[in-house]
């Protein structure tokens, strides 16, 4: 029977790419009352160098523009892009879900890797804690617990008092999102979101998830069947 269903975040929950573009006009504005450059066309060159290559994005802009600039003036951009607080929302099939779930009484939280500040912004503009029990950053418990570490699934596992196969994690990243079947019997979904971010990653020793989905309530018919 399952008692809990655990999620990642990004690009399961949220695009990734929305994050991204708010970041980008961050930076943007800000580079617009340093330089007087348009903010929409600078965002869209970002975006357009993000898309060739994803490294030193910021170093590439201002080379381009034929700025001279210091290691300390990429940190600030990287640090207004990594702690601004975001225009996103959770994609449109996600509220229902928890909605569902929540009256079938299954425990409901999220593991998330990334930077504090980031993710923590992150849940604070969708309200998260009103939707989920238990949420765990795994940078705050240090980042050699990063996923596909067991012990974050160790401590929500704890907290939620079940067993591991009682427990489904839901997330989109083939490189550290299913290994922990591996670890523990956990089951396993990928959801398959548009645009991905980290979708073409190689699966970490080729451990690969139980089911696959095209939208999250989905969840609701293997919950359903599990039981």
């Amino acid at each position: 029977m399952i008692k809990a269903v655990v999620f990642d975040l990004d690009d399961t929950l949220i695009s990734e790419h929305q994050y991204i573009e708010s970041g980008y006009q961050k930076v943007a504005e800000f580079l617009s009352d340093k330089y007087g450059w348009n903010i929409e066309n600078t965002k869209k060159r970002l975006l357009e160098l993000l898309e060739e290559d994803s490294k030193n994005v910021f170093n590439r802009l201002l080379e381009e523009k034929q700025v001279n600039f210091e290691i300390p003036e990429i940190l600030e951009l990287v640090s207004i892009y990594r702690n601004h607080l975001p225009s996103i929302e959770f994609f449109c099939d996600v509220i229902p879900t928890l909605k569902v779930l929540k009256e079938k009484n299954i425990k409901l939280g999220i593991i998330t890797d990334g930077y504090r500040e980031t993710q923590n912004n992150k849940l604070k503009v969708l309200k998260a804690e009103k939707y989920f029990d238990s949420i765990i950053i795994t940078e705050e418990l240090g980042r050699e617990y990063w996923k596909p570490h067991p012990k974050p699934f160790e401590m929500i596992r704890h907290e939620f008092d079940i067993q591991f196969d009682e427990m489904v994690y839901v997330g989109d990243n083939p490189k550290k999102d299913f290994y922990i079947r591996k670890v523990y019997p956990i089951h396993t979904i990928r959801i398959l979101r548009e645009d991905s971010v980290y979708g073409d990653e190689e699966y970490k020793e080729d451990i690969r998830e139980e089911e696959r989905i095209l939208k999250l309530d989905d969840v609701i018919e293997y919950v359903r069947g599990a039981k």
